[in-house]
Formats: structure tokens, C-alpha cells, sequence
């Protein structure tokens, strides 16, 4: 999955729109790498985004197309 689609879907970020500003600005990185909207996010990997002064690191548990918004917490685990 893209990953400024799993950035919504999850609801890190609310809107895709943003997501896309926040990989086009170099805010989000996935394995310690700056990532742009469309890489491929999978398992495991390990995304940190900058929101200002402070940056949020979550590590990528599960991937799917739609979640409903409680269910959208069980995608992550923040580290």
C-alpha cells in the first residue's frame, strides 16, 4: 500500500492530501529513510513523521484498504 494511503487509512494523518505535503516536505520517514508518497509500505516497517517540534514513531503491525475508526489503532503500535 502507498504509504500516504496508509497514513489515512490508520488515521496518523486525516487527510491523504496532507500526507502527500508531509512526504513531498521530507517530514516522514520510513526505516530511518526520508520516503516519498508513493513508496510501498509493508509488516514491520518502521515509519516516524514530524509534526513541528515534536515527531511521532509508530511501527506498522497490519495493512488494509478501509478500517472503521476504532479498529484503525490496531494497524500501529507507537514505539
Amino acid at each position: 500500500m502507498r504509504l500516504d494511503k496508509y497514513l489515512k487509512v490508520s488515521r496518523l494523518i486525516k487527510r491523504r492530501t496532507v500526507a502527500n505535503e508531509a512526504c513531498d516536505a521530507g517530514r516522514v520517514l520510513i526505516n530511518d529513510k526520508v520516503a516519498k508518497a508513493s513508496t510501498e509500505v509493508k509488516v514491520g516497517d518502521v515509519i516516524e513523521i514530524g509534526f513541528g517540534t515534536k515527531s511521532v514513531k509508530v511501527e506498522v503491525l497490519d495493512i488494509q484498504d478501509t478500517t472503521k475508526k476504532d479498529e484503525a489503532k490496531e494497524l500501529f503500535k507507537y514505539l
